[in-house]
């Protein structure tokens, strides 16, 4: 993405706010053990306003009346830390990047801070944020209110979380492209992890196959922490062990996908060890499949989530009663909660620069929100039959099935981004045994 996306994505920003200062922090680096730190990941909001990948950085937009101002602070050039650990952007090269009004050295923030938040009345920032940066912020808003002849002062600290999610929701092309090609390098991961699964190998091993191809693709990294789960293994939802072997004649359940620039995918793929389904689990999986086909197909603009969500768990709950899992009225089931035992998750989630976007569900009176061309949404329905649970037909225990695939709503309807990933039962067991 280029700069323009980022200065448009800023002015979107201050056209939605009051009057007022916002202030968005980078994420700091987090400690792994002693003095080594976890791979840096951004924060996904500033990411968002600006593009730059580095920690100890702010940025400020400052709204008053119909005059605006953008300040990005960022580290100026340290020859020690260039040695280390590699030389940072700089503010002469920050200058030449960023479509700000200044580029100021962050080490100068906790001093001008003070000065900034003079005369307003609005500060937005993440409330639930423990950055430094924001820390001072607040203490110079408290400094301000109590310093004699300051006519206007900070009366207001808001979430400003809330106005760049609400922008987040609607992806634009250039997002677009960017999920597409994140989906494209997870395509080929879990058709490598088809090709390659064979009896008597670790999970941890197919996962390596993945992570090989996310890393070999230019990807920087898993979107989320790879879920590879062989037999009953799957019916643990956040299973991350990924250490036991892989047994003849059970399922193994992947969820792994990569981030491309930070935009994640999220899939999800079910299928056979040795490449064959036996009959029970065929019968669940194409229960499970016919579900997610016919959800997928009611998404289009204008269409509620929860109307969805509901949806989806009328059909699950069909499926359930189909398979003798359960028995009796559906609506009363469902009043019941009965379908829940063996189908406990949503239907799916916004996705984007986070695996779960943390864009609104609801507007601003609680009411579901209707979907909009841009809205990229997970639909992954699952059900699952634990081994040790006697109230399952015995041919279906030990089977934990979830297919997820990234939908994203169009002008007509949608367009299944990573509907190129084997699903049919045909196609999988030609991919499990293409050599």
């Amino acid at each position: 993405m280029n700069e323009t996306h980022f200065y448009t994505r800023r002015q979107n920003l201050l056209e939605r706010m009051e009057e007022g200062v916002a202030i968005i922090a980078a994420a700091p680096h987090a400690l792994r053990s002693n003095d080594t730190e976890y791979p840096y990941r951004q924060n996904s909001d500033f990411y968002y306003l600006c593009g730059l990948n580095e920690s100890n950085a702010a940025l400020v937009l400052i709204k008053t009346g119909m005059e605006t101002k953008t300040l990005l602070y960022v580290e100026a050039y340290d020859a020690e830390h260039a040695l280390w650990n590699g030389a940072k952007t700089g503010l002469d090269e920050a200058r030449k990047r960023f479509r700000v009004d200044e580029v100021r050295d962050i080490a100068d923030y906790p001093e001008e801070i003070k000065e900034l938040l003079r005369e307003h009345v609005n500060l937005f920032i993440d409330l639930f944020d423990e950055s430094p940066f924001l820390a001072q912020a607040k203490s110079a808003a408290k400094e301000l209110r109590e310093t004699r002849g300051v006519k206007r002062h900070i009366r207001s600290i808001r979430d400003v979380t809330h106005l760049i999610r609400t922008l987040r929701l609607i992806k634009q092309p250039e997002e677009i492209e960017t999920i597409r090609k994140a989906v494209a390098i997870t395509a080929r991961a879990h058709h490598e992890a088809m090709r390659q699964c064979r009896a008597g190998m670790r999970e941890y091993q197919l996962q390596a196959a993945m992570h090989y191809v996310f890393l070999n693709s230019g990807a920087a990294s898993e979107a989320y922490g790879a879920i590879v789960a062989g037999g009953n293994n799957a019916n643990t939802l956040h299973y991350v062990d990924n250490r036991d072997e892989l047994r003849e004649g059970e399922l193994v359940l992947i969820d792994a996908a990569c981030e491309w620039e930070l935009y994640a995918s999220d899939i999800t793929r079910t299928f056979p060890i040795n490449g064959k389904f036996t009959a029970p689990q065929r019968e669940v999986y194409e229960k499970v499949l016919d579900v997610q086909m016919r959800v997928i197909e009611a998404i289009r603009p204008g269409v509620k989530r929860d109307w969805l969500q509901k949806f989806s768990e009328e059909l699950l709950c069909d499926a359930l009663i189909d398979l003798g899992i359960v028995n009796g009225n559906r609506d009363a089931l469902i009043e019941a909660k009965a379908h829940k035992k063996y189908a406990p998750h949503g239907i799916g989630h916004w996705m984007g620069l986070d695996v779960h976007d943390p864009c609104p569900y609801v507007d601003v009176a609680g009411e579901s929100l209707a979907f909009e061309a841009g809205m990229v949404m997970t639909i992954e329905p699952g059900l699952y039959f634990r081994a040790d649970d006697e109230s399952v037909p015995e041919r279906y225990r030990g089977i934990g099935i979830r297919i997820e695939d990234d939908i994203l709503v169009t002008q007509s309807g949608h367009e299944n981004l990573s509907g190129m990933i084997a699903k049919t039962v045909a196609d999988i067991e030609a991919a499990c045994n293409q050599q």
